[in-house]
């Protein structure tokens, strides 16, 4: 007899269990189990960062993406660059903490260079001024990557290269948001990078709990942001 199908209930209630981890490893751990359901689970989610935020990268570099150098942190099993594939881009490094998310992008044969970075607790193990593009996506929320990493998001790309990040809006993460959104404008106010996009999307991915959805929809809303860093010396 074939196996039950996973529902949406069954989504939220691993999504909510990753919550009662406190430490790295746990968090860590959580993913590594999670990794051979992930991509079912974002379906089931109808999860539209990594689709978004590479339309909205995309976007913003209309030339030689083919010969762009990107990196994709926090990359899990690889969905962001397979969307930016479908773009034109071609060159990929991957960060991830969870070496069973790795596995899985890495057969994907996406990715010229894999690497396992506990994001947060390390610096990025790159040179600085290193690529046209920085992702980070869905990794940006209260509970999981410390919204200072984008400090080291900033130092690995070139001058005058780009980082897309984004992050969720719904109710339980609007500190984080308000803290995240504070230190990319004190970043811009010291010239470090210039604001180049802003989109809200208000169906990011169906919620994980009904007081996390907005009104009538069972969906939570999100952010994307897109900076240019400086080419001036700061």
């Amino acid at each position: 007899m074939a196996a039950n199908p996973r529902t949406i209930t069954d989504v939220q209630a691993t999504i909510l269990s990753a919550h009662a981890n406190c430490t790295v490893e746990d968090k860590i751990s959580f993913y590594d189990t999670w990794s051979k359901l992930y991509e079912q689970d974002m379906k089931i989610l109808d999860y539209q960062a990594p689709l978004l935020a590479s339309t909205c990268l995309a976007d913003v570099m209309l030339e030689d993406r083919d010969q762009a150098l990107v990196l994709d942190v926090a990359c899990g099993t690889g969905l962001v660059a397979a969307q930016l594939q479908k773009l034109g881009f071609c060159n990929f490094h991957g960060l991830d903490g969870s070496e069973e998310m790795l596995h899985l992008a890495q057969s994907k044969s996406l990715y010229q260079s894999i690497q396992k970075c506990i994001l947060g607790a390390e610096s990025l193990p790159l040179s600085s001024d290193l690529y046209d593009a920085v992702l980070i996506v869905g990794a940006l929320s209260g509970g999981q990557v410390p919204y200072t990493t984008i400090c080291e998001l900033h130092r690995v790309t070139k001058p005058g290269g780009f980082v897309c990040m984004t992050t969720r809006s719904n109710v339980s993460n609007q500190l984080y948001k308000t803290q995240l959104q504070a230190l990319m404008e004190e970043m811009e106010q010291k010239r470090l990078w210039v604001k180049v996009k802003v989109q809200e999307i208000e169906l990011w991915e169906k919620a994980t709990s009904e007081l996390e959805s907005k009104g009538d929809s069972i969906y939570i809303p999100g952010t994307i942001y897109i900076y240019q860093k400086s080419r001036i010396p700061t």
